[in-house]
């Protein structure tokens, strides 16, 4: 049982650590010359990286969606991290409760609404550029956060 838990600990963390990664990275979309986040972007000029506010061609009220959806993403998954070591130590054997898996759920669905959004509005008319590797840890960590989701809401506190 000690192996289990430590192994939904390991990957609990690992989602927390491809969530804030992908939130702050500067990576969601690259060019040769262009790297973009969610809240800056960054252009390659003689060899240095100059970076500035998004451009105000964006679509602002979508841009700030997606920042407020990665950021509560980040909250979601550390209260749930925490929920869970209290529970450790605190529910009688044979017990559970499930809001951990309901804040790894939320933080789940945050981050993919936040994915969503940036790939249907942002983008979609460039022809040079891919999406970078924030853009891909979000996804990973939304697998992530399901299946730790999935395995919260099935794991029970064992009597021995």
């Amino acid at each position: 049982m000690l192996v289990i838990l430590a192994g939904i600990f390991l990957v609990h963390v690992l989602s927390l650590i491809l969530l804030l990664v992908a939130t702050i990275d500067n990576a969601w979309w690259v060019t040769k010359i262009v790297s973009t986040d969610l809240w800056r972007q960054c252009v390659l000029v003689n060899g240095v990286y100059n970076c500035t506010a998004i451009p105000q061609s964006a679509p602002q009220e979508s841009l700030h969606v997606v920042q407020a959806l990665s950021i509560l993403a980040c909250i979601f998954c550390f209260l749930s991290l925490i929920v869970f070591i209290a529970q450790l130590f605190t529910l009688p054997k044979g017990l559970s409760s499930h809001s951990p898996g309901v804040f790894q759920l939320l933080s789940g669905l945050c981050i993919m609404i936040a994915a969503s959004i940036y790939t249907n509005q942002f983008h979609t008319s460039d022809t040079s550029g891919w999406y970078g590797h924030s853009f891909i840890l979000a996804w990973t960590a939304f697998a992530l956060t399901f299946i730790s989701t999935v395995i919260y809401f099935v794991l029970r506190k064992k009597t021995q």
